[in-house]
């Protein structure tokens, strides 16, 4: 509009339109905007409501007998005892009128859960376990998967597939995992979900005797328990993940031979293509070192495909974490800082 009104100065309106190739109706409107006309208030209808029987209604749909109804039921119940108060639209204009539509009576508040934070910069810092169904050989059969992963090599340190799930049979797999990985007190830190086996009395008592640490992810968020979710659906998609076992005796079949595959041979996306066996039983440095040789004889072979920089091996990230918070925390603070609460007494 500027740059119009200068050119306008020297050509004239008309030209100066025409070479900006704009309406001169637009520049006139621009030179002089229309003035907003004021809103008038709009007229009550003759047949509304009162302001008296507004009240009376609103006071009759919040009363003991009706405050727990829609006014659809209200508006049934007083036709039948011969009373008419309005329509039940209007009802619903009333109640919406005093923010009422919704559920009037008080609610239940859920209390703000705070997202664990869990880090491990080594194996058996830090474990995550779950429980996934497998479909059985007919309509609503199923078996019970229990994995334990180690969230830093991603290495199953247990697992049992039973045709139930059961906090007794959780609590026994658990302490023989601790077991045979040579658990000490206050070296670890187990993480599960909100199931009822992972919270349960006999479990609580167990991780307690064995100073293991026993966070909970928070309720409805399965981003609180990423391995273990993660570790499930790469079982599940694999080939050889048949849509239903036969028995029991297949599925535990299938279940040894895919987590020996999972732990030996799975060349892990986020272990920077190494298997977790090999981070579990600290072997990372030397197969990198390794992996290097390969690649500097290459270079040496044929520099000239490598443009920018020889190439070289991406080092296995230093920290693993649940839920990273901005400012990273060193885990071993972290793990030091953390205590141990008992959903049950023992």
């Amino acid at each position: 509009m500027q740059s119009a009104r200068e050119l306008s100065v020297s050509v004239g309106i008309t030209h100066a339109c025409a070479g900006l190739d704009i309406p001169r109706a637009s520049y006139y409107r621009w030179q002089t905007p229309p003035v907003p006309k004021p809103k008038t208030p709009r007229p009550s209808s003759p047949r509304a409501l009162s302001e008296a029987e507004r009240r009376e209604t609103l006071a009759v749909l919040n009363s003991e007998r009706f405050r727990d109804q829609a006014p659809a039921e209200i508006y049934a119940a007083l036709l039948d005892e011969d009373v008419y108060l309005c329509s039940e639209r209007t009802m619903y204009r009333i109640l919406a009128a005093n923010a009422m539509v919704k559920e009037r009576r008080n609610q239940a508040i859920h209390p703000p859960y705070a997202a664990p934070r869990l880090a491990a910069s080594a194996p058996n810092q830090v474990w995550s376990w779950d429980i996934t169904k497998l479909l059985g050989p007919v309509k609503w059969t199923y078996y019970h998967l229990y994995v334990i992963l180690d969230i830093f090599s991603r290495y199953v340190v247990g697992w049992m597939i039973a045709d139930r799930e059961s906090a007794d049979l959780a609590t026994l797999l658990v302490e023989e995992t601790c077991r045979r990985q040579g658990i000490e007190a206050g070296q670890l830190t187990l993480h599960a979900d909100r199931g009822s086996s992972m919270r349960s009395k006999p479990l609580a008592c167990l991780l307690e005797d064995l100073g293991v640490g026993k966070p909970h992810s928070r309720p409805r968020v399965s981003n609180d328990n990423p391995y273990s979710e993660s570790q499930f659906k790469t079982m599940k998609y694999h080939p050889d993940f048949p849509d239903r076992f036969e028995s029991l005796q297949e599925a535990r079949a299938f279940g040894e031979e895919f987590i020996r595959w999972y732990n030996e041979d799975h060349h892990h996306s986020g272990l920077r293509g190494l298997t977790p066996r090999m981070v579990h039983e600290g072997k990372v440095e030397t197969v990198l070192r390794e992996r290097q040789k390969v690649l500097d004889r290459i270079y040496e072979l044929h520099p000239e495909r490598f443009v920018r920089r020889p190439p070289s091996v991406a080092a296995l990230p230093e920290t693993v974490w649940i839920n990273r918070p901005e400012q990273v925390i060193e885990p071993q603070s972290l793990l030091s800082n953390f205590t141990v609460e008992l959903s049950h007494p023992c």
